[in-house]
């Protein structure tokens, strides 16, 4: 005859082996949630030399496995953050990194500018009036301006982006207005890193960066030819 206390005994170890074993059952087969989430965070972090700017998730738009041909154009996304109480521009171009000379896969770009939205306007083009010729008399054909065919095509500007006090702006690829960096000087694909340069007008120090070329957020469809799909060679 078993006393009370080796009841309770047997009863708890019961009871715990019914548990576990339910447990077990609800995990059979399921995978576990972090291990289908993706990090948000892809991108490069890095922030000014002073600590007013904060740049955020710094990468170049995905375009499949091919990339972007030399001679391209590629958006860049990423988010910039002013901690300061005063408006800060940050000036982006493209300029070899500081040490070490071009590397293997480091890619520039001849400039990058914002494209789009308020800072785009549309070219102007003068409107021409024919004068009035006396009536009988003859007069010759128009020469066409040297100085406006000819004239030096203006070099471009690197990209200003300016941050409101204790503010952020993001750019992210398929917005209004985008950061774009063209004349990529070869073959940007993933695996492959585009070298920026960033400067900023409250005197921090310049800041040398390498973009990776971003993940695809989702797999590749079936039969794409692009990375993350099941293909059978």
């Amino acid at each position: 005859m078993r006393s009370l206390g080796t009841r309770r005994v047997a009863l708890l170890a019961s009871a715990a082996t019914v548990a576990a074993v339910a447990l077990a059952g609800c995990s059979a087969g399921q995978v576990a949630e972090t291990s289908l989430k993706r990090p948000s965070n892809q991108g490069v972090n890095a922030q000014s030399s002073t600590g007013s700017v904060l740049i955020g998730n710094l990468a170049v738009a995905y375009k499949g496995s091919t990339g972007y041909p030399a001679g391209a154009s590629a958006p860049i996304e990423g988010s910039f953050v002013n901690q300061t109480n005063n408006e800060i521009t940050v000036t982006v171009s493209s300029a070899p990194p500081l040490s070490g000379g071009p590397a293997s896969g480091v890619v520039l770009a001849t400039s990058v500018s914002l494209s789009g939205g308020s800072s785009a306007s549309p070219s102007a083009t003068p409107s021409q009036t024919p004068s009035a010729t006396p009536s009988g008399s003859s007069s010759a054909s128009p020469e066409p301006s040297e100085s406006a065919s000819e004239a030096p095509a203006a070099p471009p500007q690197p990209a200003e982006i300016k941050i409101p006090p204790m503010g952020s702006v993001s750019f992210l690829a398929g917005d209004t207005e985008t950061l774009e960096a063209s004349g990529l000087s070869a073959k940007l694909a993933p695996g492959n890193q585009l070298s920026l340069l960033f400067q900023f007008s409250d005197g921090s120090a310049d800041l040398h960066l390498l973009a990776s070329v971003a993940t695809p957020l989702t797999p590749a469809p079936r039969g794409s030819g692009l990375p993350g799909e099941n293909s059978e060679e």
